[in-house]
């Protein structure tokens, strides 16, 4: 690691495109929204609470910039710190004000091999296992592990976004896509090589996310129940 590259990247983040940087989170279950991103920038991805952006020079690094007002920046510090470093995962090389400097992973992700109708081999879904089952042993919680936050990169996977796993609650979703995995993409859609268009897995997602939600508030209703 060249520790002169990261410090000329700190340099340009601070001068360049922190000042000038626009970027908002409008709904909090909605990717976050860049409406301005100066040059040379170029967005890499975003998520419900923050963006993920990188500059040519530096191609080795991202930068994650959260919009305001949204939490999770010394959470998902903490983590980092906690994982150290390990094969699956990023490491976080420098962090202040909101934003992180983080080593770069290259890959595509679950989601979008399924659109595009990539084949995705178990050693993907293994490494992924390992790697939370690695984060557990460090003290935290593999939580909101889903296909837009793990990738693929030569056959081998990747976990992209750990910013909440110092979250205790229970997350089933790393199991569901697994339960999908075994039980409808490899037997169907694996070897008719399907390409499933975004909106239908957009629809999908959305639903998924309905479901979860009238299944808390029934789980709810049900203990309030039992309870009395």
């Amino acid at each position: 690691m060249d520790r002169s590259l990261i410090d000329q990247l700190i340099e340009t983040v601070h001068q360049e495109l922190i000042p000038k940087l626009q970027i908002e989170s409008i709904d909090p279950h909605d990717p976050v929204k860049i409406s301005y991103l100066p040059y040379p920038w170029q967005k890499l991805g975003a998520g419900n609470y923050a963006a993920v952006v990188y500059h040519p020079d530096y191609p080795n690094w991202v930068v994650k910039i959260y919009a305001p007002g949204r939490p999770g920046f010394e959470e998902e510090v903490e983590v980092y710190r906690r994982l150290g470093s390990h094969p699956a995962f990023s490491e976080c090389l420098y962090a202040t004000e909101g934003f992180l400097i983080l080593k770069r992973l290259h890959g595509v992700t679950l989601y979008d091999c399924i659109q595009r109708g990539l084949r995705i081999p178990k050693k993907v879904i293994k490494d992924i296992d390992q790697a939370l089952d690695y984060a557990r042993r460090q003290g935290l919680y593999p939580h909101d592990v889903h296909g837009r936050n793990v990738m693929m990169y030569q056959g081998r996977g990747l976990v992209v976004d750990i910013s909440d796993f110092l979250d205790e609650e229970k997350c089933s979703k790393w199991n569901n896509l697994k339960r999908a995995y075994y039980w409808l993409y490899r037997p169907i859609f694996s070897p008719l090589r399907l390409r499933l268009p975004y909106f239908f897995l957009d629809i999908v997602r959305k639903s998924y996310r309905l479901l979860s939600k009238l299944k808390k508030f029934c789980d709810r209703i049900l203990y309030k129940i039992y309870r009395n």
